[in-house]
């Protein structure tokens, strides 16, 4: 089948939306709840890095973004180490999802874009951009607002405030 072919319509198209959602913001799922209407499956790929514990364990990530998308049906959460397009070649999937906040986001994703699209052409990279409103949340700034006893609830789903104010305790 050549790239100007349709593709056979019982053929689904899974996309990949990779990241470390430690925890997940408001900004994923706004990213998640599109990629899921474009997307006949979207598996939301947990990336393990060897070194880097985490603020939350991967199990519990995993679970945090089950809860947070729960309104949700054609997605999954998986876990990952090694690179993105090995992970998307052995599910099957032909997109990879990624978020773009600021024009600081472009220049690096722009680069792993290409280098994925370098390893693997049948993989291509889809650039979605959060509500205005999102645009400025991300994880880490979550986990500091969080430290320093700030109000961070209204960046997450209600499940995963839950956890952090069990986290905060927790020390």
């Amino acid at each position: 089948m050549s790239d100007a072919e349709p593709r056979p319509s019982h053929e689904p198209i899974i996309a990949v939306y990779p990241g470390s959602f430690d925890p997940i913001t408001v900004g994923h799922l706004d990213i998640l709840e599109r990629a899921v209407k474009l997307f006949d499956h979207v598996i939301v790929a947990i990336g393990q890095h060897p070194t880097k514990p985490g603020y939350f364990s991967v199990e519990r990530r995993a679970e945090l973004i089950r809860r947070s998308a729960e309104h949700l049906t054609n997605f999954e959460v998986s876990a990952f180490s090694g690179l993105v397009v090995d992970f998307c070649r052995e599910r099957g999937a032909k997109a990879i999802v990624r978020g773009l906040r600021a024009v600081s986001d472009f220049e690096p994703e722009f680069q792993m874009g290409l280098a994925n699209r370098d390893l693997d052409p049948g993989v291509e990279t889809v650039f979605l951009i959060p509500r205005p409103d999102r645009m400025f949340v991300s994880s880490s700034l979550v986990r500091e607002i969080a430290g320093h006893g700030g109000h961070y609830q209204r960046y997450v789903s209600p499940a995963v405030a839950q956890a952090m104010a069990e986290r905060v305790r927790e020390g």
